[in-house]
């Protein structure tokens, strides 16, 4: 019989989450901050593998992911930050405990209500990276996130009135276009492993055409990708652009469109069998991108080329 797989606990309030932290209840059901620099929280307490029902935000002094990536580019060791989005699963059960935090910044989705960060937030790609594609802070970094998540603790314990919450709603905005900011900065000082992951991205795209893959299984997706090169789907996209320009989806494009190009000039094929090898259920919708990129339709293009 198989042996069933451990459901993942689930954090429906702040307060259960506090409780699993050993700390008091928090002062404000939609919003709490778990340690400070002088309170280090210790996770073990903490289900290795969780889903929360509300916005995490964690600053950890370190960070055991950046020896993941290699040994021939810099990363800064002044430890950094983690996101997670309401419903992700956090953590697994085989990951070790004893992770410390100096902040834990947990937000419920209702407290964004009313502003335009409830919409806003959910744009910025990082909440879906995984645990070891977290942003690493140099000293200067550390001391500006580290000053907004004080400011917000002070709010929270000693300053609850008629504006703090607009104030905290500008804080965390704040910390969220730092952090966007300091990605950013992390893409370019990875350059050489952004260069390295592109190139192995169009590996798998041509091995992924060339061996006619997409006959069997269509036109390759983000998720397929993301999962070939070991990283998240959000932080591919992100990573790309910052190289390209183009996110995951569009970099496909740009390759089913130039594999499209060499079977419209180098082979007999018609336009519906060039659709269905590159992946297309139906060639409609192959001769709409085709238009859509190069402003000619397939045949065109072909006429054209001739």
């Amino acid at each position: 019989m198989k042996k069933e797989e451990h459901t993942p606990h689930s954090f429906r309030s702040l307060s259960e989450a506090a409780r699993a932290f050993g700390l008091p209840e928090p002062q404000h059901p939609l919003i709490c901050m778990l340690g400070a620099e002088s309170n280090q929280v210790i996770e073990n307490n903490f289900p290795q593998s969780h889903v929360l029902s509300f916005y995490k935000i964690s600053y950890k002094p370190r960070l055991s992911g950046r020896v993941k990536y290699g040994q021939h580019y810099y990363d800064f060791d002044e430890g950094g930050l983690l996101f997670a989005a309401p419903n992700q699963v956090i953590g697994s059960n085989a990951d070790h405990g004893g992770v410390c935090s100096f902040y834990t910044l947990l937000i419920h989705p209702d407290f964004f209500l009313t502003y335009p960060l409830a919409k806003k937030i959910k744009q910025y790609g990082f909440f879906s990276y995984s645990a070891n594609e977290a942003l690493h802070l140099s000293d200067k970094e550390k001391a500006t996130i580290i000053s907004i998540f004080s400011i917000i603790e002070e709010e929270l314990n000693s300053r609850i009135d008629d504006f703090s919450h607009d104030v905290i709603i500008s804080q965390i905005e704040l910390l969220l276009n730092y952090a966007n900011r300091f990605y950013k900065r992390q893409f370019i000082t990875r350059k050489t492993l952004s260069n390295d992951l592109l190139q192995k991205l169009e590996e798998i795209l041509d091995n992924y055409f060339n061996n006619e893959k997409s006959l069997s299984r269509g036109i390759p997706t983000v998720q397929y990708l993301s999962e070939q090169l070991n990283i998240s789907a959000s932080y591919l996209s992100d990573m790309l652009r910052s190289l390209t320009g183009q996110n995951t989806q569009q970099h496909i494009h740009h390759k089913l469109i130039e594999k499209a190009k060499e079977k419209l000039s180098t082979t007999n094929l018609t336009v519906s069998e060039v659709a269905y090898e590159l992946g297309f259920e139906h060639p409609q919708s192959f001769s709409k991108l085709f238009k859509t990129k190069t402003s000619q339709s397939p045949l065109e293009f072909r006429q054209s080329f001739n």
